[in-house]
């Protein structure tokens, strides 16, 4: 069939040439004087007519079979098409425009622009950290599961050398005073051993952890303590626990040797953690982040933990009427203190919370201050996780303040937390202290004083409470 048809194409083109024609033209016009010897063998054959012949050239012309209808009507489709097309092309060209304009408006700087690195040395490895780790805790109190690494600090089986790059990376490093040279040579520890457990103060889920920050020689704020506002057992029918929380005292900070005591003071009352680190001011941070991780692992069902310093007075029973005025769910978040906003580090050389600028530099975030502040223990386990990923700060507040904020939250402000005493002329008034919660500085002697004031069945205290919602008068409730 095939070699029919190409015989038949090339007869056609020899009568085509001795003709001076077209094969086509010649096709359709052989065709047109010989109906019936050629089949419809395309689409041409089948829509165009047989060619018509042009009167002043003689060659032959296609023309279509239409009539003015259908003419007409791929008239009108094709103007339709070409308005459509210059209507396209139109907005096409007046949106590239507005596109380069506002292109043109927002990269008035480079496209890529690599960050500057903090000048301060602490900023430089928080962000180092953030690159790294940046998974904010705020919905859960477990470990991220796609840590690409693990910090150093918790890698609890290598030994806490000095980190000597430090000394480079710090230009005044040299110039710096000598508890600055030590924090920041040893700032990458967090891991050292507990020489001094306490296993039974949490044998039971405590209601309430009281967390004491103290140091070795200490014996007296401590002893004051258990007597009086830290007393452990069941107190307003929940339970109470208390730890104190301990370094070891060097030799080469002027301490004597109080080892053997701590170690007769622990088995005696069986109430004291202690940690093979130097316990210094600045390692206040690092007592912060050991307890967190001692509380996890060993006290993780208490209710709610009690941070302080061992030279409050604390009014435990008006505490625990304050949470009870709160279901455990609605204090699920609860951070209370005295919160000091709109702070930053002090410049002053010789002052105890004096940083210097090769340091750190930046706003402090809201934080409540050391002396005292109470949270939830849902919280202190998120706490304990995402301290983690916070570079250890030289003030511990501060640190926790850092930390909070890495969660998303924000510490609450309470009038029942002076942190910075109350006025001189209420001082000795037993009645000044049924409404608050901790009042600092005390001494041992204050402590067990005050205590008995405020548990005397005999006392009578007037305190004026605050104007109802109706804006009535205050009133007087006396206790």
């Amino acid at each position: 069939m095939v070699i029919q048809r190409k015989r038949a194409f090339d007869i056609l083109k020899t009568l085509a040439d001795s003709q001076h024609v077209h094969p086509l033209l010649f096709r359709y016009s052989y065709r047109r004087r010989n109906p019936g010897s050629f089949t419809s063998d395309s689409l041409m054959d089948l829509t165009l007519d047989l060619p018509c012949r042009c009167p002043r050239c003689g060659e032959g012309i296609f023309k279509m079979k239409s009539n003015w209808k259908t003419t007409k009507m791929l008239g009108l489709m094709m103007l339709a098409n070409f308005l459509i097309y210059i209507a396209v092309e139109v907005s096409r060209s007046y949106g590239q425009g507005q596109d380069i304009n506002k292109r043109r408006r927002l990269t008035t700087k480079k496209f890529w622009k690599k960050p500057e690195s903090s000048p301060a040395f602490w900023n430089r490895e928080q962000e180092r950290l953030d690159d790294i780790y940046f998974l904010p805790l705020a919905n859960g109190s477990e470990a991220p599961r796609d840590f690409r690494g693990i910090p150093r600090w918790l890698n609890h089986m290598s030994s806490c050398k000095p980190d000597s790059r430090v000394t480079t990376e710090i230009e005044d490093f040299k110039s710096l005073p000598q508890r600055f040279q030590d924090f920041l040579l040893y700032m990458g520890c967090r891991s050292y051993p507990l020489i001094m457990d306490a296993p039974k103060v949490c044998s039971e889920p405590p209601y309430l952890l009281l967390a004491v920050k103290s140091i070795a020689p200490h014996f007296d704020r401590r002893q004051a303590i258990r007597e009086s506002w830290g007393r452990a057992g069941i107190f307003d029918g929940e339970r109470i626990a208390t730890v104190f929380l301990l370094g070891t005292t060097a030799a080469t900070d002027h301490f004597p040797d109080f080892s053997d005591m701590v170690k007769h003071e622990a088995a005696l009352y069986g109430d004291v953690l202690q940690w093979d680190y130097r316990d210094t001011f600045f390692n206040l941070t690092l007592k912060e982040v050991l307890f967190l991780e001692w509380f996890g692992s060993h006290c993780a069902s208490a209710k709610y933990v009690f941070k302080c310093d061992d030279d409050v007075f604390v009014n435990t029973q008006h505490m625990l009427a304050y949470l009870g005025n709160f279901s455990v769910s609605k204090t699920k978040e609860i951070f209370i203190g005295d919160v000091i906003t709109n702070a930053g580090p002090h410049r002053t050389r010789h002052l105890k919370y004096y940083i210097p600028e090769s340091l750190f530099r930046g706003i402090y975030p809201p934080y409540a201050g050391g002396g005292g502040y109470l949270y939830s223990g849902s919280l202190g386990l998120r706490l304990r996780m995402i301290s983690r990923l916070v570079t250890l700060y030289p003030i511990d507040d501060v640190f926790t303040g850092m930390c909070l904020k890495r969660l998303g939250l924000v510490p609450e402000k309470h009038m029942g937390f002076k942190t910075f005493d109350i006025e001189e002329k209420h001082r000795e008034n037993p009645c000044a202290y049924k409404s608050l919660i901790l009042v600092h500085p005390r001494s041992p002697q204050d402590m067990i004083k005050i205590w008995s004031w405020i548990n005397d069945p005999k006392a009578k205290c007037c305190i004026k409470t605050t104007l109802d919602t109706k804006g009535a008068m205050p009133s007087s409730k006396c206790k």
